[in-house]
């Protein structure tokens, strides 16, 4: 039996509940996850990041991820990864760095779940925009996942809705 962990990334526009699920699929697993450093970027700095921040910020969950991955059991669930910082740099900065594109290109997940922008919009300080802003930035994750060629789980509805669409998703095609 493989004790290899599987990184599942949880991506998604704000507001669209990628920690909540991220925390409850990690409970039910009993396993790690990695919370979205961008929060914690933003509470430690109390301002938005800098265009020339973002790829500090996407190397610091990917380092994240590493630190976590060695207390995991079968799943590491991730909130966020390089791709959604990409995305929201061009949006917000009108394009991409290059070290932060290759990060971003670097989409090693097992599995991808993605965010449903149907949750109530909810503000939060700095980091939420709005409800406008979440519906573009879904729609242009969408268009990057199919670019690229990224397989994904859309999930949608309540919170125990989403876990057991992940759940389900899971179970059925990453067994180990």
């Amino acid at each position: 039996m493989s004790t290899t962990v599987q990184r599942v990334v949880i991506l998604g526009a704000e507001s669209t509940g990628k920690s909540t699920l991220a925390k409850t699929l990690a409970a039910h697993y009993q396993t790690r996850w990695v919370p979205e450093y961008l929060r914690t970027f933003v509470d430690l700095h109390q301002r938005t990041p800098h265009a020339e921040e973002q790829f500090l910020i996407a190397t610091m969950q990917r380092q994240h991820e590493v630190e976590n991955e060695v207390f995991a059991h079968r799943f590491l669930f991730c909130d966020t990864s390089p791709l959604m910082t990409a995305i929201y740099s061009d949006y917000y900065f009108g394009g991409i760095d290059a070290p932060l594109g290759l990060l971003a290109s670097q989409h090693d997940y097992a599995a991808t779940i993605v965010t449903a922008p149907t949750t109530p919009w909810m503000p939060d300080g700095l980091q939420r925009e709005s409800d406008d802003v979440r519906q573009q930035i879904h729609a242009r994750l969408l268009r990057t996942l199919a670019e690229a060629n990224i397989a994904y789980q859309l999930v949608d509805g309540n919170v125990e809705a989403r876990v057991m669409q992940v759940i389900d998703y899971l179970e059925n095609t990453h067994r180990q």
